[in-house]
């Protein structure tokens, strides 16, 4: 039995395929988020099923996280990405205390038991300016692909100060500086900066280590290490950090005593 976590995120749509009987992932996939979600999730699930010789009726629940999990009617249920993150976490960094998440739209900051369970959090969703689309914005006033700000970002000398706590002033603030001469690099190096120094915010008066990075922000090259200079801790990016959401809702979908029924409710079928 296979069982299916989805991560409706606000940018990417992430699945994770996970063995019941062997405790071992399959597939990952993701797909950029449409205007119809169900129709994207319900795609994807279908080339990962196509890819690895799988049946619907190989299925034996379907958990959906993240920012639009509500929109995914073929999941037998939602849970919460807090929760999702910290089990995909803790599944494959169990020492982990303390989990940075950035993504698209939010960040958050997760406090571990040693267990695995969540203790407390902290989650910024108001402000763009501490999330990936801060990160898009500047590689678009750059003419570059985001992918690109990581090799860029390691010919900073020195990072430029970027003040501005609203995304809108703060890109305001970046083309100020572009008129003024300051070298691009330095640019993306102060907004690597200026983001890890939001986080930072989020932590209160203790960070318990080890501290671990997820999300699609955890692979732009520069962005650990300026976490790890404002945290003033190592930090370490977790394997596939963007489908730690998607790997922790295929586990709490295998940890479910619950299977899905043949009434007609079949994963693709509810579209």
């Amino acid at each position: 039995m296979i069982y299916v976590g989805m991560d409706a995120g606000s940018r990417w749509l992430k699945i994770v395929l996970w063995d019941g009987g062997k405790r071992r992932q399959i597939a990952a996939g993701l797909a950029e988020q449409g205007t119809d979600c169900q129709a994207v999730a319900a795609g994807l699930l279908r080339k990962l099923l196509r890819a690895h010789r799988f049946h619907e009726c190989d299925i034996g629940r379907v958990v959906a996280t993240g920012y639009g999990r509500n929109l995914i009617r073929m999941a037998d249920t939602t849970i919460t990405e807090i929760t999702c993150h910290a089990r995909g976490v803790n599944r494959l960094a169990p020492a982990a205390r303390t989990v940075v998440e950035i993504g698209g739209q939010d960040s958050k900051l997760l406090r571990l038991e040693p267990d695995g369970r969540v203790r407390d959090f902290a989650m910024n969703d108001r402000c763009a300016a501490g999330t990936g689309r801060f990160l898009e914005v500047v590689a678009g006033r750059l003419k570059i692909s985001v992918k690109k700000l990581g090799s860029l970002v390691h010919r900073g000398i020195k990072p430029a100060p970027i003040s501005s706590m609203c995304i809108v002033f703060a890109e305001t603030e970046i083309l100020g500086l572009l008129a003024g001469g300051v070298p691009p690099a330095n640019i993306v190096a102060g907004v690597q900066q200026s983001i890890a120094v939001r986080v930072a915010g989020m932590t209160g008066s203790i960070l318990e280590q080890p501290v671990v990075f997820t999300g699609g922000v955890a692979l732009v090259s520069g962005m650990k290490e300026a976490l790890a200079k404002v945290l003033k801790c190592p930090v370490s990016v977790a394997p596939q950090p963007q489908f730690t959401g998607a790997l922790g809702a295929a586990l709490l979908a295998a940890d479910s005593p619950t299977e899905r029924n043949d009434s007609g409710t079949g994963a693709l079928r509810k579209i």
